[in-house]
């Protein structure tokens, strides 16, 4: 068992680049299709955006988080500091712009917890590369920087150039999948897409465990150094020029309620068990632990583990 994550014990720091915002859940019997119209159970409103939600999942495990991110001046972007006060993110890289809207997502839950979610990024959706300069001090004392692609891809890149000077362990979750120019792969030092999104970078299908293994090392040999394709209930793949393995899902006592926020309980533990200097399979098993325990729970930010529940787990 992974026991770590005590306030009073020096770990690597954390800096996430992503968006916040202000998620619309609405649980149903089915997701609706096209221009059909579903009455729902159940209407939560709560905190959520990739980025944002990472940050929760590392901080809520003990690690030493600092939020880049750019919000309005509204009652969603107070929800958001609220929680990163509750939380322990730092928030003193958080950009306030008086004249944006805090980012908000509409999501659709069926009863099996799967999910359907439309982003508006809001105010993160103004994050230029200035803005990225200005915080480079969070970057230049961080050993750990995590992103998506949630924020404007120019400014994905160019994080992920200026974190890479500064010596980070690069972490990319390509979620949303966008395009990335083959010349930036080797900027990643961990690639954590799911199979769907592994598929858009391919451009090929991937359906059997043979097609997961190709796919690995196809991304490999664009210059990334580990890759982790996360496989829902099937667990993960890892591959580096080292070692390669499956990992199976954790074993829940639970019943799945809402796997929302599931991706990005990895992602934010596997930032916490590189900067408490893991191996990478054991940073790996934990960051599986911590999603499948995330969905247990409802909602995104508040699906995230405390670092109580993953040692009573």
């Amino acid at each position: 068992m992974v026991r770590f994550g005590h306030k009073n014990k020096k770990m690597k720091s954390i800096c996430i680049l992503g968006v916040f915002v202000a998620d619309l859940c609405f649980v149903g019997e089915k997701i609706p299709s096209e221009g059909q119209t579903v009455l729902g159970k159940k209407h939560i409103v709560g905190p959520g955006g990739k980025g944002s939600n990472q940050a929760i999942a590392a901080a809520r495990l003990n690690g030493d988080v600092s939020f880049i991110t750019k919000v309005g001046k509204d009652s969603h972007a107070e929800m958001a500091f609220n929680l990163y006060k509750k939380s322990g993110v730092k928030t003193h890289s958080i950009i306030h712009d008086e004249n944006l809207f805090t980012g908000v997502a509409g999501i659709m839950i069926d009863k099996e917890g799967k999910n359907a979610i439309n982003i508006v990024s809001g105010a993160a959706e103004h994050l230029v590369a200035e803005d990225i300069d200005n915080q480079i001090e969070t970057i230049k004392n961080s050993d750990i920087f995590l992103t998506q692609m949630e924020t404007p891809d120019a400014v994905t890149i160019y994080a992920l150039k200026k974190a890479n000077e500064q010596k980070c362990i690069t972490i990319l979750n390509p979620a949303p999948a966008r395009k990335i120019d083959e010349n930036n792969f080797q900027l990643i030092d961990f690639f954590t897409p799911n199979e769907t999104e592994a598929e858009f970078y391919l451009n090929k299908k991937i359906e059997t465990n043979e097609d997961i293994k190709l796919a690995a090392n196809d991304l490999l040999r664009k210059g990334i150094k580990n890759v982790v394709i996360t496989l829902g209930h099937k667990g993960i793949y890892f591959a580096n020029k080292k070692q390669k393995f499956f990992l199976e899902a954790f074993k829940l006592e639970r019943p799945v309620v809402d796997t929302t926020g599931a991706g990005d309980a990895f992602n934010g533990a596997l930032a916490v068990g590189l900067a408490n200097d893991l191996e990478i399979k054991e940073a790996l098993i934990f960051a599986n632990k911590v999603a499948g325990i995330s969905t247990t729970k409802l909602g995104a930010a508040a699906s995230m583990p405390f670092s109580e529940e993953i040692v009573d787990n």
